[in-house]
């Protein structure tokens, strides 16, 4: 039923934002990384155990049930709440690229993985998969009334996401200067 590449079975703790809520709970998985577990869903949604579910910024009653169907079509990122290494067998050699990605109403600011030794248009027109994922992350929201956060990685749902590649985050504003 599950598919994996190598290990038990494990349960692992995830938020979803979607399209119009906060989901937190658990899956049970063999994969070992968040895209991973995404990519690689047998159904069009995934069922978290121990779910919560709220309006973006906390707006609204915190609802509660032992599951949730979260339609993968409707997940705008996710976030593990643990960090899991990628299996070094496994690992494709390839180099970071700071990147802004908009996925409306968030930003995400982080690392891309790009395959090496290519012009940089060339490397995003092949970053392929459904979920992307995204390192060394700060995301939020202002229009959803989400403060900025951190995270290691997130996987983006690349069907949603425009990205632009270099990014240089802009720094603190320099004071104005008082005219004359």
């Amino acid at each position: 039923m599950l598919q994996g590449w190598a290990g038990a079975e494990q349960r692992v703790a995830l938020t979803v934002y979607t399209d119009a809520y906060v989901v937190r709970g658990t899956i049970r998985t063999r994969q070992h990384r968040l895209s991973d577990i995404l990519n690689f869903a047998e159904e069009e949604f995934l069922v978290v155990a121990d779910a919560s579910f709220e309006r973006f910024g906390g707006h609204g009653p915190l609802r509660q049930a032992s599951f949730a169907q979260v339609n993968l079509a409707a997940v705008l990122f996710a976030v593990a709440d643990t960090t899991v290494e990628a299996v070094p067998e496994l690992r494709t050699p390839k180099v970071p690229e700071t990147a802004l990605i908009s996925i409306p109403p968030f930003e995400i600011v982080g690392r891309i993985h790009l395959l090496p030794d290519r012009e940089l248009s060339e490397s995003l027109q092949e970053l392929v998969g459904r979920f992307i994922p995204v390192t060394d992350v700060t995301y939020g929201s202002d229009v959803a009334g989400e403060a900025p956060r951190t995270a290691p990685m997130v996987a983006v749902n690349h069907a949603r996401a425009q990205i632009l590649s270099p990014y240089d985050p802009p720094g603190p504003a320099a004071p104005e200067e008082e005219p004359g």
